[in-house]
């Protein structure tokens, strides 16, 4: 933490290295380690009037269609975590569309591909977003359960592939689509096959200590939110509940002779300077054996290739439940 609060402490000038000349230069990196440079991307695609440039503050949230199909028996859904976008988050360095646009199709031919984006900046320069973990996970309930309507697809199978605090998100919108009042809104907990959770902080992580250094210190903003790092701390009461309730929805589930997938990745290297975000203990389901993924927390969810394995480790995972699904059907 200490070495932590050196990189970022304001007023202090940090000696350049020929290895990483900007390594100490946090306006010019992400405002959280954990994900992608906040930076505008090449292959994102912004909400708002489509003359005049998009309007300051906006941000593109709700359900993008990566790969439509008009036949799909199953929908794939992709959720970012903190800091991320719903389209820079899954691209990977030096390419210009997320790799679920590109390498998914020819794999999982009978498979619509969406992505969710949501406002999970801790730190902005105009104003951050007020929002909870609660209320992005109602949300995504509603987002997706309007978006699946739309195209007849509300009782299509579902599976989710969620990185970092997405995870929590959907353990969230599932929750409280299960025992939601409204009929139409307990279709995401019906339909839902299964869920990949790829450096997800099911017991919390080190990340939250970020909540503890002044925002002065970070260098890019003026507007927080840190009602989303607090969730994340260890013993965080919230985040346990989640946990307990989740795991618990899990075994009645397997009980009344129900299926629901889960597949935990985890992160084997660690990020210059601020080490392994999330933990193999955090990032893992008692009971179910964790898969690595040879790369940091932020690089974990960024494919260049259908070569690379950690793509085809995600991908077997989609191919065993899409063939499941298929027998279903």
């Amino acid at each position: 933490m200490e070495k932590l609060k050196a990189v970022l402490k304001p007023g202090k000038k940090q000696p350049k290295t020929a290895s990483n000349p900007r390594r100490n230069r946090p306006e010019r990196t992400s405002s959280d380690p954990t994900l992608p440079d906040p930076r505008p991307h090449p292959g994102t695609k912004h909400s708002g009037p489509s003359s005049g440039g998009s309007p300051p503050g906006s941000f593109p949230d709700g359900v993008e269609v990566l790969h439509d199909c008009p036949d799909a028996t199953v929908d794939i859904c992709f959720v970012h975590g903190l800091t991320g976008n719903r389209d820079s988050t899954w691209t990977a360095h030096g390419q210009s569309t997320p790799w679920p646009k590109t390498l998914l199709p020819p794999k999982l031919i009978r498979a619509r591909i969406i992505t969710y984006g949501y406002d999970a900046y801790m730190v902005r320069k105009s104003v951050a977003s007020s929002n909870r973990l609660i209320d992005h996970a109602t949300n995504l309930l509603h987002d997706l359960t309007t978006d699946r309507a739309s195209c007849n697809a509300s009782s299509r199978p579902l599976i989710f592939v969620a990185h970092s605090l997405g995870g929590l998100v959907c353990k969230m919108a599932i929750l409280r689509s299960r025992s939601n009042p409204q009929a139409h809104l307990r279709g995401i907990f019906d339909c839902t096959k299964g869920i990949i959770f790829m450096g997800t902080p099911h017991r919390g992580a080190w990340m939250a200590d970020w909540a503890e250094i002044p925002v002065s210190a970070l260098g890019f903003g003026k507007s927080t939110n840190i009602t989303l790092l607090d969730v994340l701390q260890r013993d965080n009461q919230l985040l346990e509940s989640i946990q307990v309730d989740f795991s618990g929805m899990i075994r009645e589930l397997q009980k009344g002779g129900r299926s629901l997938e889960v597949t935990c990745f985890f992160e084997e290297l660690p990020l210059p300077v601020f080490g392994k975000v999330v933990s193999k203990e955090s990032a893992t389901f008692e009971g179910y054996d964790p898969i690595t993924i040879h790369a940091n927390h932020r690089d974990m969810v960024k494919f260049a290739s259908a070569e690379e394995n950690g793509f085809k480790r995600l991908l077997g995972e989609l191919v065993r439940w899409e063939s499941q699904v298929g027998k279903q059907n």
